[in-house]
């Protein structure tokens, strides 16, 4: 098995510079002060779903645990920062024996997330912990954005596959990585190589518009493309006259064609029209794929179109209008002193505006109804009730700076897919609303 097999990056550059500048100067401050060496907890969570939004889904965490790993300041990397003049020497001379020596946990990959959601939970000394937030949220808020479009799309899609196609509207390494999360989503395949390359997910394409230009004719583009790929390749058939170009294509490959592709137009009704061509001319297996700017909306509204298979590109790498998870790393708990075995005293922000946190080491878990539907998420500080032990969401991801949570990253597509099952129906509408399980709080006071 190959590193590709279990979602780990193909290269290992140092990740030590995916850093807010402020984590460094507060760790050069708190070296000087002697807090450094306290015992910290920093939990991610969101204070609210993007506007409308039902549920969150969580994406990247292998992709963090890779990025803790590479988390290394070398040569290079120290001596930038000494020429830029960022730290102090005494700074930089810790910075070179970094290694992340604390535990994570976290909410498993593919699983899904609500308001206050303990998302990842790091532990460590402060110095230790602190410089890990930049690159945790950079990854988390992206990831998890695209797996939660993804998620819509795949719901409003229901059992017909979708396609990730966005690789020419976005950053070339963000499409890596939005077609990660689409898959963890519920996406089948990706047409971005790299994508395929790194994490082993299943690759497609064939051709485009410009394809079928460089020929004399259509019908020579589509014996060109026939006579290269074979007959269940996929023709694209919107590029003069739909009509046209499917009787060329059955003429040319037969009633064996595999597919045509519609990129324009109204899908709806061009969709019936092509599906009603198909079938007169004999290829009645042959599938159809649309494309062209969809978003979940545009999915569902075709439900009742006899379409095969959606292709996704600008919305799904946009979040679907929500690029960000507004993911946060907050301190909730930090040690009395630098002494290791010194208590846990829990912090929290308490300015106006709306950006409060609940201070605390949390624990969360999802209470089941009767008819064992999720019905909410339920998070505290102290013991966890009798009812909610077998029902806790947090999972133990790195153990004294050590990865114990490796999985291939079909374990996190299969996941989301159950964790969705789970929840209240009304959780895959796509009509605006509030969270589908409500957040509560058990207070107590946090333990050591």
């Amino acid at each position: 098995m190959n590193t590709a097999d279990l979602g780990l990056p193909v290269d290992v550059p140092s990740t030590a510079l995916f850093t807010d500048q402020y984590e460094l100067t507060m760790l050069r401050a708190a070296l000087a002060s002697g807090t450094a060496e306290r015992r910290s907890v920093f939990e991610v969570f969101t204070r609210r779903l993007p506007n409308g939004r039902r549920y969150g889904v969580v994406g990247g965490t292998g992709r963090v645990l890779d990025a803790v790993e590479n988390f290394r300041f070398d040569t290079a990397v120290l001596t930038f920062l000494r020429e830029r003049e960022i730290v102090d020497e005494e700074t930089l001379e810790w910075l070179a024996g970094y290694r992340f020596r604390g535990d994570i946990w976290g909410y498993p990959e593919g699983e899904v997330y609500f308001p206050g959601s303990p998302i990842m939970r790091v532990e460590g000394t402060f110095a230790e912990c602190v410089l890990l937030e930049t690159v945790i949220l950079s990854i988390l808020n992206h990831d998890s954005a695209i797996a939660a479009a993804a998620s819509r799309m795949s719901a409003a899609a229901g059992d017909r596959p979708l396609i990730e196609m966005g690789a020419r509207r976005t950053h070339e390494l963000a499409a890596v990585a939005a077609s990660r999360a689409a898959y963890v989503g519920g996406f089948a395949t990706t047409s971005d190589l790299a994508a395929g390359f790194r994490y082993g997910i299943p690759t497609v394409g064939t051709s485009a518009h410009a394809f079928t230009l460089l020929h004399d004719s259509e019908r020579d583009a589509f014996q060109a493309q026939v006579t290269t790929l074979g007959r269940g390749t996929t023709l694209l058939v919107d590029t003069y006259d739909v009509a046209e170009a499917v009787r060329a294509a059955v003429e040319v490959a037969g009633t064996e064609l595999g597919a045509v592709r519609i990129d324009s137009g109204d899908l709806l009704l061009v969709a019936h029209r092509v599906r009603q061509q198909l079938d007169e001319l004999g290829a009645t297996e042959t599938k159809i794929v649309v494309t062209s700017d969809l978003d979940e909306y545009a999915i569902a509204s075709l439900a009742a179109a006899p379409v095969d298979a959606y292709g996704v590109g600008t919305q799904l790498v946009t979040g679907s209008g929500h690029p960000t998870s507004s993911m946060v790393y907050k301190l909730v708990a930090r040690a009395e002193s630098a002494d290791p075995k010194a208590p846990l005293v829990p912090v929290a922000k308490k300015s106006t505006g709306g950006k409060t946190s609940v201070g605390g080491r949390k624990w969360a878990a999802r209470r089941l109804d009767s008819y064992g539907v999720a019905e909410a998420e339920v998070l505290g500080t102290g013991p966890v009730p009798g009812g909610l032990a077998d029902r806790q969401l947090l999972v133990e991801l790195v153990k004294g700076g050590e990865v114990v949570a490796r999985e291939p990253l079909d374990a996190a597509r299969e996941r989301h897919t159950r964790a969705r099952a789970g929840l209240p129906m009304s959780a895959t509408q796509l009509s605006r609303g509030e969270p589908v399980l409500p957040t509560e709080y058990l207070h107590e006071s946090s333990g050591s």
